[in-house]
């Protein structure tokens, strides 16, 4: 197993990069390579970051492409509103997505503050 198969953040982000997918299916032709294609790139960088930093040698090398994860949340997060208010999603739908996204969100934060505790306590010995 490699590393970031071992965390729950990295396994729902991919399961929302699912759900994003089939969600963003309903949009209109004409937006296929405008906020489709936004949405899905956006989605994608989450775990797609989250798994090369855990590949990466260093917490402090990780907690970079976190930050970038946390970005790439940030601006799905955007892209999500903008969808909602054209009138993409269904109210429900979209907030279903927000706050799982924001729960992804958080879990980005608490495994950033980890990977910083721990990289205190490595330069402390």
């Amino acid at each position: 197993m490699r590393p970031h198969e071992k965390l729950e953040v990295w396994s729902r982000a991919v399961e929302f990069v699912a759900t994003i997918y089939k969600a963003t299916a309903e949009f209109p032709k004409e937006e296929k390579f405008g906020l489709t294609s936004q949405i899905r790139r956006a989605a994608v960088s989450v775990p797609a970051n989250i798994a090369e930093g855990a590949a990466r040698q260093s917490s402090k090398e990780f907690a970079h492409f976190l930050a970038i994860a946390q970005g790439s949340a940030s601006e799905l997060e955007t892209e999500l509103l903008i969808a909602a208010r054209l009138g993409y999603f269904e109210t429900d739908v979209h907030k279903e997505m927000y706050n799982e996204l924001n729960t992804i969100a958080r879990m980005i934060v608490g495994l950033s503050q980890h990977l910083k505790r721990k990289e205190t306590m490595e330069n402390m010995s």
